[in-house]
């Protein structure tokens, strides 16, 4: 029978509210799953046939060594999803290449670590792309709005001291306006299990004028039902991450983030296909078509074996 590790480590766990109805979702289908923390030394990986992410959320200030534990498991075991993905989608420098796919994604400059003039940039990406009165900076590689601010467009020099900061803490910085729409239409979430659309949630905004982030807890994610144009933006996404990873199997599961743009359009706000949180709780018999979908990815692994 294949073992099944649902990775996740100690401090995640508890906020991580996927993972109890999941895992009463597998034992009801027969699956046998373990949860294990990605960073216990204790763990013989290779007893596993399936591994896979959903919560190892303290990657973020430990990406290298999370990143090596990645790699090394991929060689004694399947990671799920692949490596190539997790790679890919750790730094969100993955929407430059969503948006050489033909994907709509929500204006976005990098501003590299050895950036020489920071200031000329943010002013440079203003201009650009003007029509907004307020921008996010946030780190390349994060989670959870973690070290991400919004100002005025006219708060630059506070800006460049976020950057500076981002910087400082070893992490790429990026540029995007901040849509007005989040405010009163919030941000969709869609997640998809194989390949096929399995719920959405109304996710609202998170990031206050006042300089607040809200943790997006409970109170701030419903269930909501997405416009056909948002179910269309997020697969051609999927469909862009298949082609540019060259994978011969779906994705077991993505959840794409999309907004609207000042001219109503869903754009791509953040795509997960590394580690994301799913929302499980929020939207009913999710939990049972995710447990199928790894009950698929079961007999596709039994076959090769």
């Amino acid at each position: 029978m294949t073992r099944i590790a649902l990775v996740t480590d100690q401090e995640s766990l508890p906020i991580d509210y996927d993972m109890a109805p999941l895992v009463a979702s597998c034992e009801s289908l027969g699956l046998p799953v373990e949860i294990v923390n990605w960073d216990n030394p204790g763990i013989d990986w290779s007893r596993f046939e399936l591994l896979i992410l959903r919560s190892p959320w303290t990657y973020t200030d430990r990406l290298e060594e999370f990143l090596d534990w990645c790699r090394k498991v991929s060689s004694v075991s399947r990671l799920v999803n692949p490596l190539n993905a997790v790679e890919w989608n750790l730094n969100k420098s993955y929407l430059v290449d969503l948006q050489h796919y033909g994907v709509p994604i929500v204006p976005t400059e990098f501003i590299q670590k050895n950036a020489s003039d920071v200031l000329s940039q943010i002013y440079s990406f203003i201009a650009t792309h003007g029509n907004f009165r307020e921008m996010v900076i946030k780190p390349s590689i994060g989670a959870y709005s973690k070290n991400v601010q919004r100002f005025p467009v006219d708060a630059v020099d506070r800006a460049v001291e976020h950057v500076v900061l981002l910087h400082s803490l070893g992490c790429d910085a990026l540029i995007q306006p901040y849509f007005d729409s989040i405010d009163v239409y919030g941000e969709s979430d869609l997640i998809f299990f194989n390949g096929k659309f399995s719920h959405a949630i109304r996710k609202g905004a998170l990031l206050m004028a006042d300089g607040t982030v809200n943790a997006p807890t409970a109170e701030f994610r419903k269930q909501r039902e997405p416009g056909p144009d948002e179910i269309q933006v997020a697969t051609a996404a999927l469909s862009a991450a298949i082609r540019h990873l060259q994978l011969e199997e779906p994705l077991l599961y993505a959840r794409v983030d999309l907004i609207r743009s000042h001219e109503g359009q869903p754009v791509v706000l953040e795509m997960e296909i590394s580690e994301p949180s799913l929302s499980l709780p929020f939207c009913p018999g999710s939990e049972v078509r995710f447990a199928k979908a790894i009950a698929a990815a079961v007999e596709r692994l039994q076959c090769f074996t």
